[in-house]
């Protein structure tokens, strides 16, 4: 039976599959196959380069039809792949028969046995994987992240100058304005993303335990830390780590889904923000034709796309969690363990981009309820309190912060006749009371 959006297991692949179908490219197992093709013919290619003098004899032009390998990947070829695999068992070997094959077809078999040479199948691994999330972090993460970002951005502008009652343990506090509000998520989203940015894509390369032991024993003579290193960092692009075991220890891998969670975290704050003000009715939201609010319920307009951003980078964090707890940790020179999981790498990631736009969305259907902001403003006149005993310190006014609490702390409506009539009953000079009574809750929100 086909995969469909119907008998999908996982909703990635099934309701949401429309929204990641780009990472398809760089997290399924066509795309991991494609990587390692990658790094094993390039490895190959750079051992011409060096050259081994086994391989000195190889015609240089020859290496863009090795290249086009890869580059031409498809389908066919995954499977082919795969084909393999069921006889081999093993999913690097079946990768290393396959190139085999298009070597005699390019009359390169006297060479063939050089593919793979001194290597394990964590030194494809873990150069291929790092790369694919390299080039999805640039390709699909990136774009989504500032789409985000700049929607963010946008709205803390339009929104700049409008005052609004702060609320601090859920009660009203001093005001401030939502521009500022919402520009607080933006800046910690660009601070969290510099921090990204710090994070190497690092890659092991180094043999069976990480020694070159192989490489070795076969040319003593030959630098090979400093030939894995320029391979994979000018070859790749990557970071090259070592020593290592046999596996790469993904310190820096950790270090960059951390970072992804704290995005993350950062935007199901900004998510419960925007619900929570919609429950306030400070936001109503753009009606669209057609759609149900509750099956029950026909008046409902429900916040559902910050829900669903939130349950999804929710979902998207504990991957994110794990991959980070986990993947640093393998029993001596290697386990098993660090492959089982880095099978799901692309699922925190398609829940992230799930969660990035569900938001997008939600921000678009906002719509501003003004009046609503200068309501709760009215209401609530004794948050001046703050801004009165402030500038009575200022004047040395004798215990104003007590004043003040017996004002406000009354359980009764304070107004601007109360706090007009409270200003007029102090011991100041006409001046200091015409300077208090132009405070108000809209005008009283800082800088």
């Amino acid at each position: 039976m086909a995969l469909s959006p119907l008998n999908a297991i996982s909703p990635i692949d099934g309701r949401y599959r429309s929204k990641v179908e780009k990472l398809k490219d760089y997290f399924s197992e066509e795309a991991l196959i494609k990587y390692r093709v990658l790094v094993e013919i390039e490895y190959f290619i750079a051992l011409c380069e060096l050259p081994l003098p086994q391989l000195a004899s190889v015609d240089h032009s020859i290496f863009e039809d090795l290249r086009n390998i890869y580059k031409n990947f498809t389908a066919i070829d995954a499977s082919a792949i795969k084909e393999i695999e069921k006889v081999t068992n093993h999913d690097v070997k079946a990768v290393e028969y396959f190139i085999k094959d298009k070597f005699d077809a390019l009359e390169l078999s006297a060479y063939k046995e050089f593919i793979h040479f001194g290597l394990t199948s964590q030194d494809i691994n873990n150069t291929a994987i790092p790369l694919s999330i390299k080039d999805a972090m640039n390709d699909v993460y990136v774009p989504e992240y500032f789409e985000l970002l700049e929607k963010i951005e946008g709205l803390a502008k339009d929104w700049e100058a409008i005052p609004m009652l702060a609320r601090t343990h859920g009660q009203p506090a001093s005001p401030t304005r939502l521009g500022k509000e919402i520009s607080v998520f933006a800046v910690r989203m660009r601070e969290q993303f510099n921090l990204l940015n710090d994070v190497p894509s690092a890659a092991k390369f180094g043999g069976a335990t990480g020694n070159f032991n192989a490489h070795k024993v076969a040319y003593p003579n030959i630098d090979w830390k400093a030939f894995g290193t320029k391979f994979v960092q000018e070859k790749l692009g990557l970071q090259h780590s070592f020593p290592t075991t046999q596996i790469e220890h993904y310190d820096h891998a950790a270090a960059l889904f951390d970072g992804l969670k704290r995005i993350n975290t950062i935007i199901i704050d900004l998510d419960r923000d925007i619900w929570t003000y919609v429950s306030m009715d400070y936001f109503k939201q753009k009606i669209k034709a057609g759609e149900v609010g509750s099956s029950a319920m026909p008046h409902k307009v429900n916040p559902i796309d910050f829900e669903n951003s939130e349950g999804n980078l929710g979902i998207a964090n504990a991957i994110f969690e794990h991959l980070s707890a986990k993947l640093p940790i393998s029993r001596l020179q290697r386990d098993l363990t660090d492959s089982t999981v880095l099978r799901n790498v692309g699922v925190p990631f398609g829940h992230t981009i799930i969660g990035f736009k569900s938001t997008v969305k939600g921000l678009g259907k906002l719509l501003l309820n003004e009046p609503k902001f200068a309501q709760d403003l009215e209401n609530n006149w004794a948050v001046v309190a703050e801004a009165i005993q402030t500038i009575l310190r200022r004047e040395s006014y004798p215990n104003p912060y007590e004043a003040l609490k017996g004002l406000t702390r009354t359980n009764e409506a304070i107004t601007q006749s109360s706090i007009s009539n409270f200003i007029d009953t102090l011991e100041v000079s006409e001046a200091i009371k015409t300077e208090l009574k132009a405070i108000t809750p809209s005008n009283y929100t800082g800088i």
